[in-house]
């Protein structure tokens, strides 16, 4: 007999992910009517590197020379193999379970279409992708896409374990990509910090700033109290209003630092609303990902 919890959590799996993942490939087949093919990096025989063998590999793809230099089997990879690797990672954070309206998707559902979406563009074109953080292999075609579903699904279904809102800092090969979605609301000196980390090792890299409208337009009038989704506490203003010109200046100041943060690192960085459609983001991620590979391949 089936454990009851085991059963109660296939039940769950089999009712959110087929949603998820038909509503991320309907975004992914409008954005790919846009794009006219991409031009892959190194697809030839450039070496790159000796990695060991692992399950799954062919055994066309041992390097019987290399491996018989040691009691290990070793597989040849080319730089075409490392760049066709992308990390994804979504903020699933407290803060990210906000919409200021019922009729948007929070920044947690949004963050998972997008990256959910972003994978199966990634996968049809061939590239492998993994969640970033889990040690899992970066793989490609729609098992791929599966795997990142449950993964993300995987990391909310524990309602005492609050993710944090940075992404893991993990080694990861040079020439891959990582994409990380998020509010990208911390202190700019840590996001700072999670850039230095990739950027230094030779991963390139794209920011996705998801926000709520009422993040961006602080459309409130009058007395309003404010309460933080992560323990922050409370705090009241008697006129909103009268600190609507300041706040967005210190949104823009926010923005405006992460502009300056990636392009120092040679990354890119794009804005979202939760009111808005998520193609257009997907699109201009998805351009500025080929352009990034035809700037390394030149």
């Amino acid at each position: 007999m089936a454990d009851p919890s085991t059963l109660h959590r296939s039940l769950e799996l089999a009712g959110t992910l087929p949603a998820l993942m038909v509503a991320a490939d309907r975004v992914a087949a409008t954005v790919i009517q846009g794009v006219h093919g991409r031009r892959r990096v190194g697809q030839g025989d450039a070496f790159w590197q000796y990695r060991p063998y692992r399950d799954g590999d062919s055994a066309s793809q041992i390097d019987w020379r290399q491996s018989a230099r040691s009691r290990h089997l070793f597989v040849r990879e080319t730089e075409w193999e490392a760049a066709a690797s992308v990390w994804l990672w979504r903020d699933a954070s407290p803060s990210m379970q906000y919409a200021s309206l019922k009729n948007i998707d929070t920044k947690a559902v949004r963050g998972e279409l997008i990256t959910l979406a972003l994978a199966s563009l990634l996968s049809d074109a061939s590239e492998r992708v993994a969640v970033l953080g889990t040690g899992q292999r970066p793989i490609t075609g729609r098992v791929a896409v599966r795997r990142v579903a449950e993964t993300l699904f995987d990391e909310t279904r524990d309602p005492d374990r609050k993710p944090p809102s940075l992404p893991p800092l993990v080694p990861l090969p040079p020439h891959g990509t990582v994409v990380l979605v998020s509010d990208w609301l911390d202190p700019l000196d840590t996001v700072e910090a999670v850039i230095r980390h990739y950027a230094g090792a030779g991963v390139r890299g794209h920011l996705v700033q998801v926000l709520d409208p009422a993040e961006e337009d602080l459309p409130f009038n009058g007395h309003v109290k404010f309460e933080g989704l992560e323990a922050e506490g409370q705090h009241t203003i008697r006129r909103v209003e009268s600190v609507r010109t300041a706040y967005g200046a210190r949104l823009a100041a926010q923005k405006e630092g992460l502009q300056r943060l990636t392009r120092s690192a040679g990354w890119t960085v794009h804005m979202h609303r939760t009111d808005r459609p998520p193609q257009t983001v997907l699109l201009s991620l998805y351009l500025a990902m080929a352009d990034l590979r035809r700037l390394n391949a030149a």
